[in-house]
């Protein structure tokens, strides 16, 4: 009988613990150096900014010329579909905000429409721990040139941050550049990373990472995965294997699974996120770019399409601005 090979021990990189806590303690320091300011909300109106000056702040333009007739709403609903709200839910939001009769005006009527769009989401949202021993496991997906690898290596900043202990996973292994890309984060977090040899199996990377993190009593594992198109069948069903592994290894065990959907692809990635969540049933969506966008509407759609939440966004290059999602300071952004 075959024996299956074991990968090497975790990576550990040479005092990257003691840079790595500097640069947490740096970040941190920076993100509560203004007084009265939650840490991340100050990035957060940044990182909207050009959402903000764009179509946000044409239809705030319109409605506020007074009493809005017929062609100014339907200017209105043409704005919100240029802000990637998309056709279907503009024309929902416009019907709805002009029945409300909002007494803070049109403008109020809108917002509170589009607030109504955000699902309903547990403020201390965490990743539920597999038993008193046993990690939380997050499986990053999404397609290539995402942010995916970076976007794993500011969470793990960011868990280390919080004082929680993290093992990154390169399940990546179709692209070497992805595992090398990993263990750079990884030495840069401070976080060490289990990783096998270009072209393994990414299952038996899951397997063996799942077992180093309860040897460690790890307590967030974060693996990556082959960025994929959910036309790629063969690489859905890989991603379907490593999910009965973590299953097997860790009875009881509710890995999140979340989708890395770039922002400045709009309504694209959104049918990308569509796909991936009938075949692997997605529970959270990180939003990256977000800066980098003048229609930041795609949060809106997304989560109004799928029903599920956006856990992170990110809005800058910075380890530090990859932000929980917040949806009432999010629309306040935008609204400012």
């Amino acid at each position: 009988m075959a024996t299956r090979r074991r990968a090497t021990q975790p990576d550990h990189p040479a005092d990257a613990g003691a840079a790595s806590d500097a640069a947490i303690a740096a970040q941190r320091d920076a993100d509560e150096a203004a007084p009265g300011v939650e840490p991340g909300d100050d990035s957060l109106v940044a990182g909207v900014a050009r959402s903000r000056g764009g179509f946000m702040a044409r239809l705030k333009g319109l409605l506020g010329r007074g009493d809005p007739d017929t062609a100014t709403w339907e200017e209105v609903e043409e704005t919100l579909i240029a802000g990637d709200i998309g056709a279907a839910l503009a024309l929902e939001v416009v019907e709805q905000a002009r029945r409300r009769r909002d007494p803070g005006g049109p403008v109020s009527a809108v917002r509170s429409e589009l607030t109504a769009l955000l699902v309903d989401r547990d403020p201390g949202w965490a990743p539920h721990r597999a038993g008193p021993d046993g990690p939380a496991v997050i499986l990053m997906v999404g397609v290539n040139g995402t942010g995916k690898t970076t976007t794993i290596g500011k969470l793990a900043f960011r868990y280390r941050a919080e004082g929680q202990t993290v093992l990154l996973a390169a399940g990546d292994t179709f692209r070497a550049a992805a595992i090398e890309q990993l263990r750079a984060w990884g030495e840069r977090a401070g976080v060490p990373v289990v990783a096998h040899a270009p072209g393994a199996d990414p299952a038996a990377v899951v397997y063996d990472a799942v077992d180093a993190a309860v040897a460690r009593r790890v307590d967030v594992l974060i693996a990556d995965t082959a960025g994929r198109l959910h036309t790629k069948s063969n690489l859905m069903d890989e991603l379907a294997k490593m999910r009965r592994v973590i299953d097997r290894r860790l009875p009881g065990a509710e890995p999140e699974v979340l989708f890395v959907l770039d922002a400045t692809t709009g309504q694209n990635g959104l049918a990308q996120a569509r796909a991936f969540h009938e075949s692997t049933g997605l529970t959270g969506i990180v939003l990256t770019k977000l800066d980098s966008t003048a229609k930041g509407g795609i949060v809106f759609a997304i989560e109004r399409a799928l029903g599920v939440p956006v856990r992170f966004v990110g809005v800058g290059e910075k380890v530090g601005d990859l932000l929980p999602f917040d949806p009432a300071a999010f629309v306040g952004a935008l609204f400012l």
